[in-house]
Parts: C-alpha cells; sequence; structure tokens
C-alpha cells in the first residue's frame, strides 16, 4: 500500500527585493520517511525551513501539509497543524530549567484556559500537573532527567541538542525538522545524534526532514536526499543516487567524501 504524503511543496518560492532566495521549490514527503535537504551556504536550505514553518510567506507556490495549503499561517499555527523544528543556532530559554524547556513546549497545546490559570481553578493545577509529568517522562526518554533543575545554558553541548529535540518532539508533531543538529558536536555525540534520530522516528511515528553539512550522518539516516543549489534543485534519490550523482560530487560532496563511500 502506498504511504500516504504529509508534505508537498508545489513550485514554492520567495523573492527579497530582487534576490530569489528560492525557487521553483519542489518537494514531497511520505508518511514515516526520513529524507535529507542538502547543499552548500548559501543554497536555501534554511530559507525552505522558514518557509515550511510561516517564518516566511511564499511569494510563488504552494506548501500542502496533509492536504491542506498552509501558506501565510502564523508560525504557531503551523506548529498547531503538526510540524515542529529545531534551529542550526540551538535556542534554548537559557535561563530556564531543563525542565521548564520542555514545559514551555506543551503549554502551546494546554487544554486549560487562560481564565482558569488566573483564577487558579482546578482544571489549572490538573493542566499543570499533566504537563509536568509528560514533560519529565521526555526527559527520561533523551536521558536529561538528572539535568530537570539545571538551568538550559549549563547542559553540555550536545546535551542542549537533545534537550532542544526533545522539547520540539513535547509540541506533539507529525513532521519534525531538524536544522544542522550536528553542527559543532564531536565525531562521537554524532554517531550518538544518528542514533538518536532513529530513534525518536520510530518511538514518535514520525516524518523528518534534515538539513545536514556532515554527510556520513545524511548518508547514514537518510532514504531520500534532495540537493539545492542557489535557490533551485539540482537533484532528488537515494544516498547511492545522490553520492554517485557527478554534478553533486563536483558542487557539494567533493572527491574526499565520494571517496570514502566508495
Amino acid at each position: 500500500m502506498e504511504s500516504k504524503t504529509i508534505l508537498e511543496v508545489k513550485n514554492a518560492g520567495i523573492q527579497f527585493g530582487g534576490l530569489k532566495a528560492v525557487q521553483n521549490l519542489n518537494l514531497k514527503l511520505n508518511q514515516g520517511e526520513l529524507v535529507g535537504l542538502i547543499g552548500p551556504n548559501g543554497a536555501g536550505k534554511t530559507t525552505s525551513f522558514n518557509l515550511l514553518t510561516g517564518v516566511y510567506v511564499p511569494t510563488e507556490g504552494d506548501i500542502l501539509f496533509n492536504g491542506e495549503r498552509i501558506n501565510g499561517l502564523a508560525p504557531f499555527k503551523v506548529t498547531r497543524k503538526g510540524i515542529s523544528r529545531t534551529f542550526q543556532n540551538i535556542r534554548l530559554f537559557n535561563e530556564l530549567s531543563v525542565l521548564d524547556n520542555v514545559k514551555v513546549a506543551y503549554h502551546s497545546l494546554a487544554t486549560h484556559t487562560m481564565l482558569s490559570s488566573i483564577l487558579r481553578l482546578p482544571s489549572h493545577y490538573k493542566g499543570e500537573k499533566e504537563m509536568e509529568e509528560k514533560s519529565l517522562e521526555f526527559l527520561e526518554i533523551f536521558k536529561l532527567e538528572k539535568y530537570k533543575d539545571e538551568l538550559a545554558k549549563n547542559l553540555p553541548y550536545g546535551q542542549q541538542r537533545r534537550l532542544e529535540i526533545a522539547r520540539a518532539l513535547a509540541a506533539g508533531p507529525q513532521l519534525l525538522l531538524l536544522d544542522e543538529p550536528a553542527a559543532g558536536m564531536n565525531p562521537q555525540e554524532t554517531h550518538d545524534l544518528m542514533n538518536l534520530i532513529g530513534f525518536v522516528r520510530e518511538k514518535f511515528d514520525l516524518t523528518i526532514l534534515l538539513i545536514e553539512h556532515d554527510m556520513n550522518l545524511v548518508m547514514g539516516v537518510c532514504e531520500r536526499i534532495y540537493v539545492l543549489d542557489h535557490g533551485q534543485l539540482l537533484a532528488e534519490g537515494s544516498p547511492e543516487e545522490i553520492r554517485n550523482h557527478p554534478k553533486v560530487i563536483e558542487a557539494y560532496l567533493g572527491e574526499e567524501v565520494h571517496d570514502d563511500n566508495a
């Protein structure tokens, strides 16, 4: 049985003044897939993520999530639809505890009202208790429970990445966008991250779109890969097809990566 299409991008693009940052972008992700989006700095990868999450509004084309057009939706509405992301530069609430960082994500899905919080009604306390319990479960899954009372800024770098992913997942997404999650990691941390990405996909039944410069990670976890070049798609295919694509080798991967995987 053919998998359900969860995300479809049709000829999407955005222009800033006279600069076409992304143009004629066509992507399709099926439910449960783990797909890579690669290209050099300035290729338009993060801009594409910003289009998918409502940070930017496309000046052309359409973005469909579960068959529904989401062009122009505010980022918080996109999150509520079921799309979460992490960022190239870690964006945690540094002065909040590890636990509170995860609870913040649950607040976007809270069922109790602002009035119940102001009046301290029973529904408020019930909702707060549920959020804390669920947040602690996430910390346990990500092996962060021992840090729950630590300020986020005091975590080691690799653990900060884990916390950011945990917080993104706490919003209950169907689609998770990871923007260079291995940036700044050492080889052991990158290896652990590869295992973590595979784990969260299975555990949470996720579809994942991954931006990453570490080709070993991309080739190791992705089933399909899209390649961007100056805001346009250069190639799309399996890791093996991308690894052996002449233009990709020349423009992005380089002979060193190609030889390592020969």
